[in-house]
């Protein structure tokens, strides 16, 4: 047999972590990594959070599972905490960003379509990724995603991202909502104008359609506000968020007003797993850290040093490096020459872990517990790592 037992969809690299210490892995053969990416922008706490850590092994002891046909004090307790935290009404938990995304369209559909309306289209955006599912890769315009899975599902209209009058000119009569990332993470953590996030909300109450956020990776303090909408001056109809809402644990969520929500009625939708109890304690341990403006204040800090550091960084090796963007500790160093052979020169030859994204972007996010020592830690090793690097076809 010549399939691996773990079916060969990730090109998997030799770092195989076994445990983690706070802002670090360890691999299975000793070796120790600053860990800057994260699990891409999951372990919000890091890896050994006394809190998160104690609230899971006290529900797991307690209930892990039970089935949503019954009541759930816990769902209700963490729903309740979101709504009183965001714009939000209600919430559907769910277990991946993904799910919560595939909840979030059928969210906005069921508005329009319970009202008697046949709007189903959603505008999405280039370059935008919203998911591995058939319908989140339908919602994105990028073919290397869809390679082998075609046909796929209708119902999404792409235009580019900022570009306002585009969304405005794709508005047609089965249009239903626009679907955005206030931050495209996977797409070079590139940062919607505050005039097209503005402008789309505008839109949306014009033409009574939903604006749908995803802030799969942009939420729960990853760019430096609770969610990154705050920082926009709008509110959603919905979101996706997940990620970093369970701190490693799989957990993600729909959120979503009471209006937005009218079509989401018994049977409407439903999940075996969502809103487990030990899931429900994962997040609510999360969210006595995260849902803290002091700690939030922090977050915008550390990352402002880290982007000036980077600033100042860049000059050093102009052949290299051309800018740094990003919001709170969501950071993405924008490189001359494609990007995964430098992440894998830092990882392997520097110990230290980030993830490539769209655009040639390195995207550094770090737990959101760093602290000013893991700060110089990670510029050693950048600056140790760019002073060795040879890029692949450069004498």
């Amino acid at each position: 047999m010549s399939i691996t037992p773990l079916m060969p969809v990730y090109p998997r690299c030799d770092v195989r972590p076994v445990r983690g210490e706070h802002c670090h892995l360890i691999s299975e053969d000793g070796r120790r990594f600053l860990d800057f990416a994260s699990g891409i922008a999951v372990n919000a706490l890091g890896h050994s959070h006394e809190g998160l850590i104690g609230a899971i092994q006290r529900q797991a002891a307690t209930l892990m599972h039970v089935s949503n046909l019954y009541g759930s004090p816990q769902g209700e307790h963490l729903a309740k905490r979101l709504v009183d935290l965001t714009f939000a009404d209600t919430v559907f938990f769910t277990n991946s960003g993904a799910e919560a995304v595939e909840c979030a369209i059928k969210t906005a559909r069921a508005y329009h379509q319970s009202a008697g309306s046949d709007r189903y289209e959603i505008i999405t955006f280039n370059n935008a990724f919203h998911g591995r599912t058939l319908a989140t890769i339908s919602a994105s315009s990028q073919e290397k995603m869809h390679k082998g899975f075609l046909p796929l599902l209708p119902g999404f209209r792409y235009v580019e991202f900022n570009d306002l009058e585009a969304a405005k000119a794709a508005i047609g009569p089965q249009t239903a909502g626009f679907l955005v990332e206030p931050i495209q993470g996977e797409g070079g953590i590139r940062i919607a104008d505050e005039a097209f996030l503005q402008g789309l909300r505008t839109l949306c109450d014009e033409h009574d359609l939903m604006l749908i956020l995803d802030e799969v990776q942009s939420g729960v303090g990853r760019s430096g506000t609770f969610y990154a909408y705050e920082q926009y001056g709008i509110t959603p109809d919905i979101l996706a968020t997940a990620k970093g809402i369970g701190g490693g644990f799989p957990l993600g969520a729909c959120l979503a007003t009471e209006n937005a929500a009218r079509g989401m009625v018994a049977g409407a939708h439903g999940s075996t797993y969502g809103g487990n109890p030990l899931a429900m304690a994962a997040a609510e341990a999360v969210l006595d850290v995260i849902a803290d403006e002091a700690f939030l204040a922090a977050v915008r800090a550390k990352g402002e040093r880290l982007r000036g550091r980077l600033e100042q960084f860049l000059g050093n090796y102009p052949e290299l490096f051309e800018l740094v963007r990003g919001r709170g500790l969501f950071i993405g160093l924008k490189m001359k020459v494609e990007p995964r052979g430098f992440v894998a020169h830092m990882r392997d030859n520097h110990g230290l872990l980030t993830v490539s994204a769209g655009e040639n972007v390195v995207r550094i996010v770090p737990p959101l517990v760093i602290d000013d020592s893991h700060i110089d830690e990670f510029m050693d090793k950048l600056s140790a790592a760019a002073a060795s690097y040879q890029p692949e076809g450069v004498a």
